[in-house]
């Protein structure tokens, strides 16, 4: 039988679209009955997540608890976050439900395992450097990884919130494009795609360096959640 997923969105509202779509697109499905039912609350007024990390800006719990409570009492059989940024407030989170919640950047680190990667580079919000929930989760692997300098940094977050938060896709990739060929020269096998809008901007702007989406990583784990392995993974949160 399968499961039915709560997805706490709204940060930002393409990344949610995009892993709903994903999801459906990983499904093995020949009609709509064999989909996997998902809900989803696209949650706007979630204060913004590395403001909140970085800067003292309004912490975004209780409206992240607010979606994850309503999402069980909807139905929902487990929980995802298309948001790597508020996987910071993951504990916090799942202090409030009595469902399983899955963990982006968790995943991401087995599958990089899984692929025989052993340096790979972080693209990320400056949020998600600074709490570094990527490099603890790729530490639990022995994975080895880089990130980008500070200088370096503003180029990947003027992509994330100027180009594609911001609906603007005539943003110049120049430096960015400097960061990335910085990273693969200091070794880097591949990158992670540790912001939801980043998937976006790869193929937005038809960037085509090696890379591990997080977003695809986390709809395939959904799909083998909610059905032919769910019962595997379900003893994970036991």
């Amino acid at each position: 039988m399968k499961k039915s997923v709560g997805i706490l969105g709204g940060m930002g509202p393409m990344a949610t679209c995009d892993l709903f779509h994903k999801i459906i697109s990983h499904t093995n499905a020949s009609h709509d009955q064999e989909h996997i039912h998902i809900y989803i609350d696209n949650n706007t007024s979630i204060p913004d997540r590395t403001r909140a990390i970085l800067y003292g800006g309004k912490s975004p719990i209780n409206q992240l608890v607010k979606s994850a409570i309503k999402l069980q009492m909807m139905g929902s059989d487990f929980l995802i976050m298309p948001c790597n940024t508020a996987h910071y407030f993951y504990d916090e989170i799942i202090k409030y439900i009595d469902i399983p919640m899955l963990n982006m950047p968790d995943e991401t680190a087995i599958e990089i395992r899984t692929r025989g990667y052993n340096k790979v580079g972080i693209l990320a919000t400056e949020g998600t450097l600074q709490s570094e929930i990527y490099q603890k989760s790729m530490g639990k692997e022995e994975i080895e990884y880089i990130i980008p300098s500070i200088d370096q940094q503003k180029f990947i977050m003027e992509v994330i919130y100027d180009g594609i938060k911001a609906g603007n896709y005539n943003i110049d990739l120049t430096n960015f494009n400097k960061v990335l060929g910085d990273l693969f020269d200091k070794g880097a096998e591949t990158v992670i795609l540790a912001c939801t809008e980043l998937p976006l901007a790869f193929e937005k702007f038809n960037i085509n360096y090696p890379n591990i989406d997080a977003t695809d990583v986390l709809a395939r784990a959904t799909v083998r959640f909610a059905t032919e392995n769910s019962l595997n993974l379900e003893s994970q949160f036991a």
